[in-house]
């Protein structure tokens, strides 16, 4: 009877902690004595089978490059190797979808090859529905020339909202133009960007920009996400810019991206 009863103890726990019962089985996967590396799709990409497509077929190339790379780094230097492979893993995960059309994918690395310390990147990608592929920003603002007025707002409203995420965190001794310099007024060099979801249905609440340890600040600082909501560029929208914008940022993602 006791045996039972710890067996059913253990059951009930899987159940109520499904990640405890079982790991998520990746959606692709390079192992050998050189590289573990795991690609990630959350549910929402896969039950959309042109996103998937295009985000699983992005992960095997990424898996392939770093497998290659660690093959190559043995050979070379194979002490870097004594006390095992690299440890790589991407996830894909949906962060808004907006007017049932626009999806904001988040693209989060984890890259240890036993140096002082693992690695992270972020990236974004931004997904037309209507279109099945990847798009930019560019459809909701009447121009993004480098350095326009557009992309000189965009830059002027990042650093203000990286100014206020760091004195949050007590680091703003590198709220610094010289970690600043690389967020540039280019859409190529700004920083990865997301549709931020809003407090109204449908819509997006303005533009998350994300940022990997290093990029805006000392590694130990971590990842930033900087918000530029969406009155503040308003003068810039166009026609299909002005239809999927409103409503603010709900309070728990701004809590999540802390």
């Amino acid at each position: 009877m006791r045996t039972i009863a710890i067996l059913s103890a253990v059951t009930a726990i899987g159940i109520a902690f499904p990640s405890l019962a079982a790991d998520p089985k990746p959606d692709a996967v390079i192992k050998n004595r050189n590289i573990e590396a795991r690609v990630f799709l959350d549910g929402k990409i896969k039950a959309d089978t042109a996103l998937a497509a295009d985000c699983l077929a992005d992960g095997k190339k990424w898996l392939d490059k770093n497998a290659a790379d660690a093959a190559a780094t043995r050979r070379q230097d194979p002490q870097f190797f004594e006390n095992g492979g690299w440890d790589f893993e991407r996830k894909y995960s949906t962060r808004s979808v907006v007017a049932d059309r626009y999806v904001s994918i988040l693209r989060d690395d984890y890259m240890d090859t036993h140096g002082a310390h693992p690695n992270s990147d972020v990236n974004t990608i931004l997904w037309d529905k209507a279109e099945n592929k990847r798009i930019s920003i560019r459809p909701f603002f009447t121009e993004t020339a480098d350095n326009g007025s557009t992309m000189k707002a965009m830059v002027k409203a990042v650093i203000a909202s990286l100014r206020v995420e760091k004195k949050k965190r007590q680091t703003s001794e590198t709220a610094t133009d010289e970690w600043f310099k690389g967020v540039e007024p280019s859409l190529l060099k700004i920083g990865a960007v997301t549709l931020a979801p809003s407090t109204e249905a449908g819509k997006s609440s303005g533009l998350t920009f994300h940022y990997p340890p290093y990029a805006v600040g000392p590694y130990a600082e971590g990842e930033y996400v900087a918000f530029v909501p969406w009155e503040a560029l308003k003068p810039f929208l166009t026609a299909e810019g002005a239809r999927i914008f409103a409503g603010a940022r709900p309070k728990d993602d701004a809590k999540e991206a802390q």
